[in-house]
C-alpha cells in the first residue's frame, strides 16, 4: 500500500484552486447594508449580479462566477462574526424554519465564531444534506418524484418557479455541481482536509439558506400552499446489525495511538479521524459517522488506486471526470472491464460489511440517508456509530506497518479483529430469506403450544363429517421428503416421522449455517431469491392468520358464542392445520434447500430457467391463495384441501423430473 504521508492532497490542481484560491482574488470589499438589511432580509441582487454566464451557450460561468462572489462570501463571513447569538438568533432563525431543523443552522452559527477547520467542514456536510433535503420538500410542492442527485434537484424545473433561475445558479456554484465549488461532494466523499474549506463557503450557505426561507414564504403566500416535510428513515431491528463489541474508553484511548501509525490514514484527514472519535465519547454519535464515512472512502481510495495501479489523477476529485467513490471501488470490474483487485485485498467479510451498510437495499444505507439528509441527527442510534467505528478500527490495524504486530494482538483490539473476519452478510437476499425462513418455522412451530378442544369434545358436534384427506396430504408430503432424503444432511430424515416439526427446525437451522457466497450474485440468482422471498413470506402471513383464528375461535367456543355454522367450520380450520402445517414446513425445505444451491442457477439453459422460474411461481400462486383461503374473511378451510394436493402434485413432478437445483447439485 502506498505510504498515506506521501499525499499531501486528495484536489487535483485545478479544484484546488477553484476552491482555495479563486475566490480570494478579487480584493473588493461589499458594504454588507447592500447585501442584507437590518432585520435580515436578504437582497438577492446584491448576490445574483455576481453570476457570470458564458456568452456562447449562456449556461454559468462558474470560474468567474466564484471569482466574483468571493468577496460577498467574504462580507457575509465577517457580518456573522460581527453578530452576537442573540442578534443572529432574532434577525435569521425564522428563516431557517422551513427546513426542518432550525438548530442546526444555529449551531453552523456557533461553528462559525471560532472557525475551528474541522468543525466547519462538519457543519457544511451537516449543512449541506439538511438543505438538499428542504429543498426536496419543496420540490414536492409541485412535482411528483423528487431527484435523488442534488445536481438534478437543483437543475429541476419545479426548484426554478419557486426561487427563480438565477438564484438556483448561485446554489449551483457552490453546491451540486463538479465545474463550480462542489463543496458537498469533496467534503461527503473524502477528498478535502479540513484546512481545505475556506470557513466563508460555509458562512454564505448559512446566508443563502436564510435567503431560501425568505423566497419560499412569499411562494407559499401567493399559492396558497403548504410545505409538507417527508418523515424521517428510522432504523429498525438494530439488533441485526450487531456484530462487533461496545467501544469503551480505553478502547478509543489505543485507537488514538493506532491513527498515528496507520497507513490507511492520509495525514492529512488525521484531524476529521480524532473528531470523529471525540464525537463518539461525547455521545455525538451522527457526528461521529458523518465524519467517518468520508474518511473511510478516502482510505479506501487510497487503497484502491494502489492495489489496481490506477493513474494517480483517480486518488483526486477532478471537475472533468467521475469521482472514485464507494460505488466504483466496490464493484466486481474496473471501468477497463478487469478485475477490480480491491476485494481480494480485503477479503469477503470486509466487503460483505461494507455492502451491508452502504449497498444493500434492506441495509441501513448509512452513506446515502445520511449525506441526502434523510436521518433524523438528533436521534441516530449508537448502535450504528459503534458498528462502523469498530470496523473502521479493524482497517486501521490490517492495513499498518508489519511492525505494528502489537496493536493487531492487543487485548482490546484483537476481539474486534476476531469479529471482522467472521462478519457473514445481514442484509443480502440471501440472508434475509435465511432470517425469513427461521422466523416463519418459529411462527409454525406455535401452532402445536395454542388451545384448542379435545377430540372428545369434537365427536360431540354433531352433523360433521369425518375427513380423511388430510391424512393422505400428509402421506404425500412424507413420500415427497423421502425422495428428497439423499440430498438432506445425515441425521436429519426420520422415517418414522418424516414431517417431525423439531425434525423440521434442526434441519433448517444447519442449512440455514451455511455459507453461501452473496457478493456479487449474477441477475438469475437474484430473480429466484425474491421468488423465494416472496413463497416464504406468504408462508408466513398462513401462519400468522391461522394463530390468530386458533386463538380467536378457542376463546369464542370456551365462551359457548359460535354459532352452529362456526363451530363446524372451526372445527373444519383444525382439520385442515394437521396438513397445513406440514406443507408449509415442506415448502420451508424445498425452499432452504434450494437456496444452498442457487447459484446453480447460472448452469441452467435459457429454457430450463425459465421452467425452473415457472415452477417456482406456481408454488406462490400456491401459498398466496393459501393466504386468501385463510384470512378470517373467507375462512374457506375445506378448499385448501383441493389447493394443497394440487401443489403437491405439482411438486412431486418437478422433483420426479431431478429439475430442482439441490437434485442438479449431485
Amino acid at each position: 500500500m502506498a505510504s498515506s504521508d506521501s499525499v499531501t492532497t486528495c484536489l487535483s490542481p485545478a479544484v484546488h484552486y477553484v476552491i482555495c484560491k479563486l475566490g480570494f482574488e478579487k480584493k473588493a470589499i461589499y458594504d454588507i447594508n447592500n447585501i442584507v438589511s437590518e432585520n435580515g432580509e436578504v437582497c438577492w441582487q446584491a448576490i445574483t449580479e455576481h453570476v457570470c454566464y458564458l456568452e456562447s451557450d449562456r449556461s454559468v460561468d462558474y470560474i468567474e462566477s466564484i471569482r466574483s462572489l468571493g468577496p460577498v462570501c467574504e462580507s457575509v463571513n465577517l457580518h456573522f462574526k460581527s453578530l452576537t447569538k442573540d442578534k443572529f438568533v432574532v434577525q435569521y432563525a425564522l428563516w431557517f424554519q422551513w427546513t426542518n431543523y432550525t438548530e442546526l443552522f444555529l449551531e453552523v452559527f456557533d461553528v462559525l465564531q471560532y472557525a475551528q477547520s474541522t468543525e466547519v467542514a462538519l457543519g457544511l456536510m451537516k449543512l449541506t444534506s439538511c438543505l438538499e433535503r428542504a429543498l426536496g420538500d419543496v420540490h414536492l410542492l409541485i412535482g411528483k418524484d423528487c431527484p435523488f442527485l442534488l445536481r438534478d434537484l437543483l437543475a429541476s424545473e419545479q426548484l426554478a418557479v419557486v426561487f427563480g433561475q438565477v438564484v438556483m445558479d448561485v446554489l449551483r456554484i457552490f453546491i451540486g455541481s463538479p465545474y463550480g465549488l462542489n463543496l458537498r461532494n469533496v467534503l461527503w466523499h473524502g477528498f478535502a482536509s479540513p484546512e481545505e474549506i475556506p470557513a466563508k463557503y460555509c458562512a454564505m450557505l448559512l446566508f443563502l439558506t436564510a435567503g431560501l426561507g425568505q423566497l419560499l414564504q412569499i411562494y407559499l403566500l401567493k399559492t396558497k400552499y403548504v410545505l409538507v416535510h417527508r418523515p424521517y428513515v428510522t432504523f429498525i431491528r438494530l439488533e441485526d446489525l450487531d456484530a462487533f463489541p461496545d467501544l469503551n474508553h480505553e478502547t478509543l484511548s489505543v485507537v488514538e495511538e493506532l491513527l498515528q501509525v496507520s497507513n490507511f490514514v492520509l495525514r492529512t484527514m488525521l484531524p476529521f479521524w480524532m473528531a470523529a472519535l471525540t464525537a463518539f465519547k461525547q455521545s455525538r454519535y451522527a457526528d461521529c459517522v458523518i465524519l467517518l464515512l468520508p474518511q473511510l472512502e478516502a482510505g479506501l481510495r487510497l487503497l484502491f488506486t494502489t492495489t489496481n495501479k490506477c493513474p494517480n489523477r483517480l486518488l483526486t476529485a477532478e471537475s472533468s471526470a467521475f469521482y472514485t467513490t464507494f460505488d466504483e471501488m466496490l464493484t466486481k470490474h474496473l471501468d477497463n472491464e478487469e478485475i477490480n483487485q480491491l476485494p481480494s485485498v480485503l477479503e469477503e467479510p470486509a466487503m460483505e460489511f461494507l455492502w451491508d451498510y452502504l449497498n444493500h437495499q434492506e441495509g441501513p444505507r448509512i452513506r446515502d440517508h445520511l449525506s441526502h439528509g434523510e436521518i433524523n441527527l438528533k436521534a441516530f442510534p449508537r448502535e450504528i456509530a459503534n458498528q462502523l467505528l469498530a470496523f473502521a478500527i479493524t482497517l486501521l490495524c490490517r492495513f499498518s506497518d508489519e511492525d505494528m504486530v502489537a496493536f493487531k494482538e492487543h487485548l482490546i483490539i484483537k476481539p474486534l479483529m476476531n469479529c471482522a473476519s467472521c462478519y457473514h452478510s445481514r442484509f443480502h437476499p440471501i440472508s434475509r430469506l435465511k432470517k425469513q425462513v427461521l422466523e416463519c418455522m418459529e411462527s409454525i412451530r406455535l401452532w402445536h403450544e395454542l388451545p384448542t378442544v379435545s377430540e372428545e369434545q369434537i365427536q360431540t358436534v354433531k352433523g360433521l363429517e369425518e375427513n380423511t384427506e388430510a391424512s393422505m396430504l400428509v402421506l404425500k408430503m412424507a413420500e415427497i421428503l423421502s425422495q428428497l432424503q439423499q440430498y438432506l444432511p445425515c441425521n436429519f430424515y426420520n422415517s418414522d416421522d418424516p414431517m417431525s416439526t423439531v425434525a423440521t427446525e434442526r434441519l433448517l437451522l444447519e442449512l440455514c449455517d451455511r455459507h453461501i457466497c452473496t457478493l456479487y450474485s449474477p441477475r438469475p440468482v437474484l430473480e429466484v431469491l425474491v421468488v423465494l422471498r416472496k413463497i416464504c413470506t406468504q408462508c408466513h402471513q398462513v401462519s400468522a392468520q391461522v394463530i390468530a383464528s386458533i386463538k380467536s375461535r378457542y376463546q369464542q367456543w370456551t365462551e359457548k358464542t359460535l354459532r352452529s355454522r362456526q363451530r363446524h367450520n372451526y372445527l373444519r380450520m383444525l382439520n385442515s392445520i394437521k396438513f397445513l402445517s406440514p406443507v408449509l414446513r415442506l415448502i420451508l425445505v424445498l425452499i432452504t434447500l434450494e437456496l444452498v444451491n442457487v447459484h446453480l442457477i447460472c448452469k441452467k439453459n435459457p429454457s430450463d430457467y425459465h421452467q425452473y422460474l415457472k415452477f417456482l411461481k406456481s408454488i406462490l400462486q400456491y401459498t398466496e391463495n393459501l393466504v386468501t383461503y385463510t384470512s378470517p374473511e373467507k375462512n374457506k378451510w375445506d378448499e385448501t384441501i383441493q389447493l394443497t394436493n394440487k401443489a403437491l402434485l405439482k411438486i412431486r413432478k418437478f422433483s420426479d423430473g431431478k429439475l430442482t437445483l439441490i437434485q442438479s447439485a449431485t
